[in-house]
């Protein structure tokens, strides 16, 4: 079947929005999964728009997604992208559809001037964390992943 990595649509926002229905379950992390299809049209299609998106399809039907947007890396003076998802469907896992996604995207940064992708997994996905060793990520086992969030948020911009 004819394999296509192509730059994410509007129309595709509902797909998106049930595939990643999908990953926050394999992540264990469904109770976290608020955005709407309005929240994520607007951070891709929207007038401040910032995140861009591929989507792969395999034989017509979307197989998977990598949702990212630009960063900089002050200490090195890089610009890259931040990988904030990338996810293949089961039946589709196995064929390679992931290391296209990830190649389109290292296309598309380097076009750019960019440098670098990063990114963070679960430390309990072995099989993810293999599969970016395999392609040459290397872990920075100094970053600690923190944020504010709600009232936290909301008491800082106050």
């Amino acid at each position: 079947m004819e394999t296509i990595i192509r730059e994410a649509q509007e129309s595709d926002v509902p797909v998106i929005i049930s595939l990643l229905s999908d990953f926050a379950a394999f992540e264990n992390l469904s109770e976290f999964l608020t955005i709407s299809e309005e929240d994520l049209h607007n951070a891709m299609f929207g007038e401040a728009s910032f995140v861009e998106g591929l989507v792969c399809e395999v034989g017509g039907r979307t197989a998977g997604f990598a949702i990212f947007y630009p960063r900089f890396s002050s200490f090195r003076g890089q610009c890259g992208y931040y990988l904030e998802d990338i996810y293949i469907a089961a039946e589709y896992r196995g064929r390679g559809l992931g290391e296209k996604l990830l190649k389109e995207i290292a296309r598309k940064g380097k076009d750019r001037g960019f440098e670098r992708i990063d990114f963070q997994v679960l430390e309990w996905n072995f099989a993810a964390i293999e599969f970016y060793k395999a392609l040459g990520a290397v872990l920075d086992s100094e970053d600690k992943h923190y944020k504010f969030v709600d009232q936290a948020f909301e008491s800082l911009a106050d």
